[in-house]
């Protein structure tokens, strides 16, 4: 059991009437409280807990429609993404009660000012590393609205207009190109323009450039957030592009036949470091690419990469270095 899952427990008489948990973790949690409702927007999360409760759980970007009697925010990384759950959630709950519950070296107790908005806070508990915390809405914010919420910047690609990102709270990098990426855009040259992946696109960077630059190549981009997906596609649409998109938990979900995989691929799950996203993409990429397909990705320069490429695919070359980065090529 995630340990802030723990700490509600320990206040379980708070939570018997209809309750919608956001962002919660995928453990049973739902299981001891039947009368609760799950909203998440992590498609892995959401597929272990659909499975077990799919009558219980909706996913995406914005909670569900539904007269709760009390909401709880499990604290996400990102502190403008818990702005706006909070609000998102608050709003719908006038005269009832938010709770916010997360782990101290996770900003709960900076995170909890914001609750003081709506009316008393208060914590209610201190175990597990986490906090909880309870405010009575006494003054319901306005419904926010995600798309003015986004950041907007511009990216300079070499013999077209520049091209416009928008991303969302909680996307990485918000706002801003970060580092790896930067480096991954300059060795972009040579693919084969059949099918291109984007594989955890962000707010859609790889994949708008890759379509602007390969006009007649299928492109696909894939993240397991729906936060990201839909920053990708404000940013296709802001330039004029089409593309596919995937939101789901891995390489698993993505199409056969790819010309190329392109990934500043993550390693990180909120606060925690998790690499099973890219050691998996780097184990099964070859499942999903054509013979003479080959994978393309940035990571820093620390993380050993290249033995678990070349367990997996040809030899891998290292194409760029820089920043505290490496660019990796590899063919199937």
């Amino acid at each position: 059991m995630d340990p802030r899952s723990e700490v509600l427990l320990r206040q379980a008489h708070l939570f018997e009437g209809r309750l919608l948990l956001a962002g919660l973790p995928a453990d049973g949690l739902l299981g001891e409280l039947p009368n609760a409702c799950g909203w998440s927007w992590n498609a892995a999360d959401h597929t272990i807990l659909a499975s077990r409760h799919s009558d219980r759980m909706s996913f995406g970007v914005a909670p569900p429609d539904g007269n709760f009697e009390a909401a709880v925010l499990f604290l996400p990384k990102a502190r403008d993404l818990a702005a706006y759950a909070l609000d998102a959630l608050a709003n719908g709950l006038h005269g009832r009660s938010l709770f916010l519950v997360g782990e101290k070296r996770g900003g709960i107790e900076g995170a909890a000012r914001q609750l003081s908005t709506y009316g008393r806070a208060r914590k209610l508990d201190s175990a597990r590393h986490c906090q909880l915390w309870q405010v009575d809405i006494e003054h319901a914010p306005a419904k926010p609205d995600l798309h003015s919420l986004g950041q907007r910047f511009s990216l300079d690609v070499e013999g077209a207009l520049p091209l416009e990102v928008i991303s969302l709270p909680g996307v990485f990098s918000h706002g801003r190109l970060d580092r790896g990426t930067r480096l991954l855009l300059g060795h972009l040259e040579g693919l084969k323009p059949a099918h291109l992946l984007d594989f955890g696109c962000g707010a859609g960077v790889l994949g708008a450039v890759l379509k602007r630059r390969y006009p007649q190549a299928a492109v696909t981009l894939l993240d397991v957030d729906a936060f990201a997906i839909e920053s990708a596609r404000l940013t296709l649409a802001a330039n004029g592009l089409e593309g596919q998109l995937i939101c789901a938990n891995g390489i698993d979900a993505a199409p056969s036949g790819l010309s190329a995989i392109i990934s500043n691929p993550p390693f990180h799950t909120g606060v925690h470091t998790d690499y099973r996203a890219s050691e998996a993409l780097l184990q099964r990429a070859v499942q999903h690419l054509l013979p003479g397909g080959e994978i393309r990705l940035v990571a820093n320069s620390f993380l050993r990469y290249q033995p678990l490429i070349e367990a997996h695919l040809r030899e891998c070359t290292v194409l760029a270095e820089g920043d505290g980065f490496k660019v990796y090529r590899a063919i199937r």
